[in-house]
């Protein structure tokens, strides 16, 4: 499975951003999906994942109520729809594949990043 991130850029605070994440290759997300971040000088952290089967979603504290993760099975394309955006979430933005858990270390794939960088 090969992943690819796009939807990234330079936005305002309080603006928002859609990322997309696009499997392709053997398409069969297993399990699940997610969205983590590395912010410079900073490890990597959970943001939000979804179940490939039922949906079901998890969000990291700050992600909530501000984040939505959706997916569409038919085009293999998980998303991060990013709203109220804080210069605090700015940070390289990963999709991976092969789980739903919170840890980067239960999956499988990982996209490219997309840069998200948000002005205050």
């Amino acid at each position: 499975v090969q992943l690819q991130a796009s939807g990234g850029g330079l936005v305002q605070a309080g603006g928002s951003l859609r990322l997309s994440c696009v499997a392709s290759g053997r398409p069969v997300i297993s399990y699940g999906a997610g969205w983590f971040r590395q912010a410079p000088g900073k490890e990597r952290e959970f943001v939000a994942s979804i179940s490939w089967s039922d949906g079901s979603t998890r969000y990291e504290d700050s992600a909530k109520g501000r984040f939505s993760i959706s997916r569409d099975i038919a085009k293999s394309t998980v998303y991060l729809q990013m709203n109220s955006l804080k210069p605090e979430d700015t940070a390289l933005y990963y999709c991976a594949a092969g789980s739903q858990l919170p840890s980067d270390v239960m999956y499988d794939y990982w996209g490219q990043g997309t840069q998200v960088t948000v002005s205050s």
